[in-house]
């Protein structure tokens, strides 16, 4: 055998130190930081891990996650395909993604197994949204409320499908962040501040809100009845109980806001490029989907309204 030549792949891991897995996430994490990763970011990196840890104990792969190898994710890809749906797979493709490129960055593996593994395909499914009546059914039964609850969660409700603000950006929001026609968004996915402009109505909603709600020892915008900061998750509890109470038939949560926002947005002539910047999207891949999901109710409102059309000519 020559010992002339370089060393092997498979010698080169002889005398590599192997890091275990909790050095390799600890040294990952600390990466995130640097770069200012939200930690919710970060969270959700560790949580993904953790599943995939424990997956490999159902499959019986005796490995840490730092040891595999390409054929290793290409077998557990397909384990998962039995047990979970295909966007969760692919969150956790993302994830594995985002470790071993780092890792392989600082030469801790070699060759990177994650290189040449694609996300799944997946079917186009349909994003749904609020219809007018649907939103006038569940904007009248939260002012029959009478409380300091129903009249927050009207002005939660209203902020969000008037400006199409995400759900961690709307419990991000302070007070000093109200100002009139402007809303300021700091809390924003991309770390990117951007400004949204509510409507007259939405305003003056705001301005009861912010007389009921009175000073306080913080300034977060939204508060618990304890007069405590409102949790996303408190939010979201309080729309599932409108849509069992008010009878809507599809999903309601946060995000159909977003998606109302954004097709009411198309529909009434607005541009891929402003609607990008007003819902903090950093490329137009996004929104690009909306305006190809609604562009036909678009033609048709422009069949139904023309006015060339009315005319004798």
């Amino acid at each position: 055998m020559s010992r002339r030549g370089l060393l092997t792949e498979e010698e080169l891991q002889i005398v590599r130190k192997q890091l275990t897995d909790e050095e390799a996430i600890a040294k990952f994490e600390r990466d995130c930081q640097l770069k200012n990763l939200r930690p919710s970011t970060i969270e959700f990196y560790k949580n993904e891990f953790k599943a995939v840890k424990s997956s490999l104990v159902e499959m019986e792969i005796r490995k840490e996650v730092v040891e595999l190898k390409k054929k290793d994710i290409e077998q557990l890809i397909l384990h998962l395909k039995d047990k979970i749906k295909i966007v969760s797979i692919n969150t956790r493709i993302r994830a594995l993604s985002a470790f071993f490129n780092y890792l392989y960055r600082i030469r801790a593996v070699t060759p990177n197994p994650m290189k040449n593994i694609q996300q799944l395909r997946d079917r186009q499914r349909v994003i749904e949204t609020l219809e007018d009546d649907e939103i006038l059914r569940l904007t009248k039964y939260m002012k029959k409320q009478r409380s300091f609850i129903g009249e927050r969660d009207l002005t939660i409700f209203l902020v969000m499908l008037d400006t199409g603000i995400r759900l961690a950006e709307t419990v991000g929001i302070k007070v000093e962040d109200v100002r009139k026609n402007k809303l300021f968004i700091r809390n924003t996915k991309n770390l990117t501040e951007r400004i949204v402009y509510p409507s007259k109505k939405v305003q003056a909603i705001l301005e009861n809100y912010l007389k009921l709600r009175g000073d306080l020892s913080h300034e977060q915008l939204f508060i618990n009845r304890d007069n405590k900061p409102l949790r996303p998750r408190s939010i979201q509890t309080r729309f599932e109980k409108y849509k069992d109470e008010v009878g809507i038939e599809k999903q309601f949560s946060p995000h159909i806001l977003r998606h109302t926002y954004a097709k009411r947005s198309i529909l009434a002539g607005m541009d891929a490029f402003s609607l990008a910047a007003l819902l903090g999207h950093s490329d137009l891949s996004v929104t690009k989907k909306y305006v190809a999901l609604w562009g036909n109710d678009l033609e048709e409102k422009a069949k139904k309204y023309s006015s060339i059309d009315k005319l004798d000519i």
